[in-house]
């Protein structure tokens, strides 16, 4: 069906309106006529009659037209500055919004359009920064994977192309087996990662004490800290209850647990202070190790970020990035505290 246009309805309409003004002009003048015939003695007063009914009429259609027009402009320009604004909302420009505090129907309605515009631009920003991301992530995981591939291969190679040694088989076929360990932590330390960041796991907060949350993360680290004579201690009052998301936060601690164990050295110590403050309950995790450079500190808790000295030590650079999404997520946060080849603090704040 083809739209009619504004100027074809206001021609149809304003020569109906001119028809019926023009009949009942013709209509009261035929019977005024008529009643001055008879009635001779009132024609001063049927032709004042006449001559205020026209008057009314010419207002009538002047007042009528006048409003028209005025709408007709009003409406012509508001749809410009619709127009406008949408063409800037589709171009992505810098959009200069219209007067909203007024109680009218244009007000209203560019009202409504702003907070559109506003949630279209939300969601084009937050599908802009999730495809940012993906792209880093795919970056990320291809250098990562690319060398631990690189190896194998190259091992690989070397069993069935060279006559080799028992030895030396023994000693390629378990590089092979460190880098596909490798490869294995790798794909589920971004499985967890990538779990996170989409939402698909919806933490689920439980009171419960502190203590057995921080017991479980250390018997996870609990060979590796006794393969290196590394004490770990604990001071944390067992009374001290908190609403946290036991699994992903034994997560969260055994990962910085980890990241202590790997950069102090043999015959070290770790120890773990607890501590309830009036809005948060502070988790200290602190060693006696190498420390960490000043100008690391701000970065150690990037997705696969790993420092300069750490670059000899086995991992890929996941573990604190995922513990403190862990614990950003439960409303709390970490803060680190270090000086080289004195020692590092790892302070978790959780919320009471």
């Amino acid at each position: 069906m083809k739209s009619v246009s504004v100027k074809k309805i206001y021609i149809v309409f304003g020569s109906i309106f001119l028809t019926l003004s023009t009949l009942f002009l013709l209509l009261l003048f035929m019977n005024i006529r008529s009643i001055v015939g008879m009635y001779p003695e009132i024609t001063g007063k049927a032709y004042s009659f006449f001559i205020m009914a026209v008057i009314f009429i010419i207002l009538l259609l002047m007042t009528s037209i006048s409003f028209l027009w005025f709408m007709r402009a009003e409406i012509v320009k508001f749809s410009d500055k619709m127009c406008k604004l949408i063409d800037d909302a589709i171009s992505d420009k810098q959009m200069v919004y219209f007067e909203t505090n007024k109680e009218s129907l244009m007000s209203k309605l560019e009202n409504r359009l702003k907070k559109l515009i506003d949630m279209i631009n939300y969601q084009r920003q937050k599908n802009m920064d999730e495809q940012n991301n993906v792209k880093s992530l795919i970056l990320d995981i291809s250098h990562q994977v690319k060398t631990p591939i690189a190896n194998i291969s190259m091992y690989n190679a070397t069993l069935m192309e060279r006559e080799v040694t028992k030895e030396q088989e023994q000693k390629f076929l378990y590089n092979m087996e460190s880098q596909i360990s490798k490869l294995q932590w790798l794909m589920e330390a971004l499985i967890k990662m990538s779990r996170l960041e989409t939402g698909l796991i919806c933490l689920n907060k439980t009171s419960s004490k502190i203590e057995e949350t921080i017991a479980q993360a250390i018997g996870g680290i609990y060979l590796k800290a006794e393969e290196k004579n590394i004490s770990v201690a604990i001071d944390c009052d067992r009374n001290i209850q908190l609403c946290h998301d036991k699994k992903w936060t034994i997560e969260a601690i055994l990962n910085i647990l980890e990241n202590a164990i790997k950069y102090t050295q043999c015959g070290g110590a770790i120890k773990i202070e607890v501590k309830e403050f009036e809005m948060f309950t502070r988790i200290n995790v602190k060693d006696n190790g190498m420390g960490i450079e000043k100008d690391d500190i701000n970065n150690i808790f990037k997705r696969f970020y790993r420092g300069t000295e750490a670059l000899d030590k086995e991992g890929v650079g996941v573990g604190l990035y995922l513990a403190r999404e862990i614990i950003s997520k439960q409303g709390g946060y970490i803060k680190v505290k270090s000086k080289k080849d004195i020692g590092s603090t790892f302070s978790i704040f959780l919320q009471n």
